[in-house]
C-alpha cells in the first residue's frame, strides 16, 4: 500500500454536477435553475432575509423585552457541595481547585440548598441570608465580600 493507491471509500465521493454542458448532461438547457424568475437571471442576489416583498418577519412580529448589557451572572455554589472542602476555607481560589467553579473572574454565590455540618470560613464570596444563617449555625463565619 502507497500514497499512489488510496482510493475514497465505496460511496463516499461524488462526481460534480457539470452544468449548462448541453443537454445530454441532464442538466443543460436552464441549467438547473428552473424556468423565469429572479434567481434564475444572471446576476441575481438577494438579502437571505428578503421575502419577496412580502412584510419581512422581523417587521411582523412585535418586538418584546430588553437585554440588560450590565447583568452580572453569579457562578452558584450549594452549601451541600461544601461539605466535601476538607480545610474548611472556603474561597474563590479553593472553590476552583475544587471544581466547584469553572471561572476566577466571574462573581460566586453560596446558595442554601443542602444540609450542612462542616465549620466552615467564607470569605470573598457572595452568600446568601438563609445559607449565612445555616453556616453560623454549624459553627462557621461569613467575612462580607468588598464592593
Amino acid at each position: 500500500m502507497n500514497l499512489g493507491s488510496l482510493k475514497y471509500a465505496e460511496g463516499s465521493h461524488h462526481r460534480r454536477k457539470k452544468i449548462a454542458r448541453g443537454d445530454a448532461s441532464g442538466h443543460g438547457g436552464t441549467a438547473g435553475k428552473g424556468h423565469k424568475g429572479q434567481m434564475s437571471r444572471s446576476g441575481a442576489k438577494h438579502r437571505a432575509w428578503f421575502e419577496g416583498g412580502q412584510m419581512p418577519i422581523q417587521r411582523r412580529l412585535p418586538k418584546r423585552g430588553f437585554t440588560n448589557i450590565h447583568r452580572e451572572e453569579n457562578q452558584i455554589v450549594q452549601l451541600s457541595m461544601l461539605e466535601a472542602l476538607v480545610d474548611g476555607l472556603v474561597s474563590p481560589d479553593t472553590l476552583l481547585a475544587a471544581g466547584l467553579i469553572e471561572r476566577m473572574n466571574a462573581p460566586v454565590k453560596i446558595l442554601c440548598d443542602g444540609d450542612l455540618t462542616a465549620k466552615l470560613t467564607v470569605c470573598g464570596v457572595k452568600v446568601s441570608k438563609s445559607a449565612q444563617a445555616r453556616i453560623e449555625a454549624a459553627g462557621g463565619s461569613v467575612q462580607p465580600v468588598e464592593g
